[in-house]
């Protein structure tokens, strides 16, 4: 019996361990103030309020365009988003692969065919992190990100540590 209470120890000290080592990466990301850009980048996921930021700060005329990334034949807001009319250009595009890494693929080639400098990168909280590595990978511009800071439940954070360190292994034996 006292194996294993030693063992419960020493798991739980190294989830602790791991939490708070990897706090700032998912929980407390670095994101930047939205400032004048070439172009809106919504990477697509759960739609958790980053739409709807992306779309306020092109309204708020941070920048003329928004891409959203529209992996998804059947979402009723994103087709909404994409064939609404705006005040400003929207384009939807089907990332290839549908990625994280094909939206920095889409996201360096739009670049490089526009000029662009700078472009605001609209995610969710535990994602930026990974994002700002993938993204990086394939574009050397500027990029803002900034995230709709949703309410995530203990559960989906866990889970996003998960994911997310997953997803940052694999990153790591790839490039863009």
């Amino acid at each position: 019996m006292r194996r294993i209470g030693g063992t419960v120890l020493v798991v739980c000290v190294l989830l602790a361990v791991v939490t708070a080592a990897l706090w700032p990466v998912y929980v407390r990301p670095q994101t930047e103030q939205p400032a004048p850009a070439d172009a809106i980048l919504i990477l697509g996921g759960a739609h958790d309020g980053r739409e709807e930021l992306g779309l306020t700060l092109a309204r708020d005329g941070y920048a003329p365009r928004v891409l959203v990334s529209n992996p998804y034949e059947h979402s009723a807001l994103v087709n909404r988003i994409c064939h609404g009319g705006y005040s400003f250009e929207v384009e939807c595009f089907d990332p290839e692969p549908r990625t994280t890494r094909g939206e920095g693929r889409y996201l360096a080639r739009r670049a490089r065919e526009e000029g662009w400098t700078r472009v605001i990168v609209v995610t969710f909280t535990p994602h930026i992190s990974r994002a700002r590595y993938i993204l990086g990978e394939c574009w050397s511009g500027k990029m803002l990100f900034v995230d709709p800071k949703p309410r995530l439940s203990p559960v989906r954070w866990a889970y996003d540590y998960l994911y997310q360190s997953a997803g940052y292994v694999k990153a790591a034996f790839e490039d863009c």
